[in-house]
């Protein structure tokens, strides 16, 4: 009959818990350089739903707001960069239309 001892655990996954806790405030200072669509909506003064509406809407006016429509992927959160093209079209669009 052969039985097994535990052994203890190497340090191979410490290191790699400390190695995660390093990269997580990287992509932390990621998002927190983008502009979501929470952010616009309360610059604008709006629910978030109704912009995300109006949004969807201005995407598929690609003669009006071209780059709207091509930087935001499907079924992804809205978000721009800072200054980005995509940004000053979300804004002209949520201004333009009258707020109920």
């Amino acid at each position: 009959m052969t039985t097994t001892t535990p052994t203890k655990p190497t340090a191979a996954p410490n290191a790699a818990t400390k190695g995660d806790t390093a990269a997580k405030p990287a992509s932390a200072n990621a998002q927190a350089e983008m502009v979501t669509l929470d952010h616009l909506a309360r610059e604008m003064k709006m629910p978030p739903r109704d912009a995300r509406m109006l949004l969807r809407l201005a995407a598929k006016q690609t003669r009006q707001y071209p780059n709207l429509g091509k930087e935001h992927v499907a079924r992804q959160p809205w978000s721009w960069t800072p200054g980005s093209k995509a940004l000053e079209e979300a804004r002209k669009a949520l201004s333009a239309t009258p707020s109920v």
